[in-house]
């Protein structure tokens, strides 16, 4: 069994260990032009020449939650597109999403510009019921997110393409529940994938939808978000700020007018990190299962996007 490596901008050799540990009995290599085929690959922002020569893969293994990026390449026939199920990320979206929502909900952003100013303030406490949380998308990070969130005693509100049902979390679903979710939520957190029906889903259309003081936590895609439709809600006071994680153009360019805005918190791709070793061993055993003829999760419907 050959298994070949492209992932851009990542260091290939711990991978390498690290899969080649994992399948002893596979031949495990970093793909370069011209390079015999393999019967499956692992990937992150592969080159369309890579898929064109490897047009026999039985699977692409993508080292990330989101598939956009591969999707909108030409894909080899047959092959599956795998996504990673969770790999020590929904835990990490839950920390950055409650610590953010909790930073905006304590006011510890105004804390801190006060306490650069030398000053000691007070700030009358805020009632959590005032404050219920929509999360749009409830898939395996979505739904942690909103079960963590429960744990503060937010009320919660979920959105996603079909019906769920979690508990302690009122739950939407469909173009006819979405209007409900947006009117019902004051903190609204994004986790839905990329597909052409949720780019800009983020508009001043939504976003007017929230309660008055509606605050924006966007860690899902930057091409979610109407970025001057945001900026124009802010600017007239009807949301109250956003903390941002994705953007259009990564890294954000220098200028951009998120970087200086007084009610905007931006980090840099950071909210879910691949972990590499869970990566490693969900991938392997997800090869295994294939070779063995056996299902596995995380396959991508290419024509929904997830």
């Amino acid at each position: 069994m050959n298994i070949t490596f492209c992932c851009t901008d990542t260091k290939a050799e711990p991978w390498l260990q690290g899969l080649r540990a994992a399948l002893p009995d596979a031949r495990v290599d970093v793909w370069r032009p011209g390079t015999p085929q393999a019967d499956h690959a692992v990937v992150w922002a592969p080159p369309q020449q890579f898929l064109d020569e490897q047009s026999g893969l039985k699977a692409l293994f993508n080292i990330g939650a989101g598939v956009d990026a591969l999707l909108r390449l030409r894909l080899p026939p047959g092959a599956m597109v795998v996504r990673l199920d969770d790999a020590g990320m929904s835990v990490q979206m839950a920390e950055y999403v409650c610590h953010a929502v909790i930073r905006h909900f304590r006011e510890f952003d105004g804390y801190e510009a006060d306490v650069k100013a030398g000053k000691w303030s007070y700030r009358k406490p805020r009632d959590r019921r005032d404050f219920p949380v929509g999360v749009m998308g409830l898939g395996v990070l979505g739904e942690r997110v909103a079960k963590a969130l429960r744990m503060f005693e937010f009320p919660v509100h979920g959105w996603s393409r079909s019906a769920k049902a979690i508990e302690g979390v009122s739950t939407h679903s469909g173009e006819a529940g979405f209007d409900t979710f947006l009117s019902n939520s004051r903190v609204l957190v994004n986790l839905l994938p990329l597909t052409a029906d949720t780019q800009d889903i983020l508009n001043r259309k939504t976003l007017s939808r929230l309660q008055p003081g509606g605050y924006l936590v966007n860690v899902a895609r930057g091409a979610h978000l109407v970025e001057d439709d945001l900026l124009a809600l802010l600017d007239s006071g009807h949301l109250a700020g956003a903390t941002l994680d994705v953007f259009r153009t990564e890294p954000l360019p220098a200028g951009h007018p998120f970087w200086q805005h007084p009610k905007i918190t931006v980090t840099p791709h950071t909210s879910a990190r691949t972990l590499r070793d869970e990566s490693i061993a969900q991938i392997a055993g997800k090869i295994r299962a294939v070779e063995a003829g056996q299902p596995i999760a995380g396959v991508v419907d290419t024509a929904r996007g997830y």
